[in-house]
């Protein structure tokens, strides 16, 4: 959502970087780099205004008022690929665990709270196949629209491959949005138009000790769904 005088006004289409937190939201881990492709608009866009009251420094309260969206439904393909700024989790870099580990996460979904670029706006995923996604129907069908130059994404510093050290800059990248029969296609954060160097960030550093294989993660997932089918063949008895 964009700010200004005190006032909050959501963008009329996601922006890369939340359909990004959303895919990261369903299933992440260091060594993965996810892209987003594109983005089907499938509901008309419309917003709603609400008046909230907000607590000022001196006790009082102000009013406020934020322009949401309502009623949306994207459907986002996209792909993930091995962060190499991560070379001490080579050994994680099990393509079909970690593919396998996401489509059932998305099934469920996701691992963490889903919401659209505020925390107040909840959202949901379910996992579609390529066949709906490539016949889905959308409110913007033969048309062709653009929303201008918007903010796309972030590069974080352990996303950059230009940086060698422990720190980095946090790196801001504007891109022209354009819609064009209900499907924005996305450029790759490097690929922007505009970029803007921000502060600087230490890159964390992940120790074999401190997250679970991919392996492990995948074993327990696949004994969990067999304890949860014994269960069900139990009570089907």
């Amino acid at each position: 959502m964009t700010k200004g005088g005190g006032e909050k006004y959501s963008y009329q289409v996601p922006t890369y970087q939340a359909l990004k937190g959303i895919v990261e939201a369903c299933y992440w881990k260091p060594v993965l780099y996810y892209i987003i492709d594109e983005v089907k608009i499938i509901k008309p866009v419309q917003t709603e205004t609400h008046g909230i009251f907000l607590p000022l420094n001196n006790g009082d309260k102000d009013r406020n008022y934020y322009t949401y969206l309502k009623d949306v439904e994207y459907w986002v393909k996209f792909y993930f690929e091995w962060n190499e700024n991560r070379p001490e989790m080579e050994n994680d870099r099990d393509e079909i665990k970690h593919q396998e580990i996401l489509i059932r996460s998305m099934k469920r979904g996701g691992r963490r709270d889903i919401f659209l670029g505020t925390r107040e706006c909840v959202g949901y995923i379910d996992y579609i196949n390529e066949s709906q996604y490539n016949n889905a129907k959308t409110a913007f069908a033969n048309e062709k629209r653009s929303f201008g130059m918007q903010f796309h994404s972030f590069i974080y510093p352990d996303e950059n491959s230009n940086v060698e050290d422990e720190e980095g800059p946090l790196i801001s990248c504007f891109s022209n949005t354009l819609i064009e029969n209900g499907c924005i296609k996305f450029c790759r954060p490097e690929e922007c138009k505009i970029h803007h160097e921000l502060s600087n960030y230490k890159i964390k550093s992940f120790p074999a000790n401190s997250f679970t294989k991919v392996e492990d993660e995948y074993e327990e997932l696949i004994n969990d769904e067999n304890k949860f089918l014994n269960l069900e063949e139990g009570d089907g008895a």
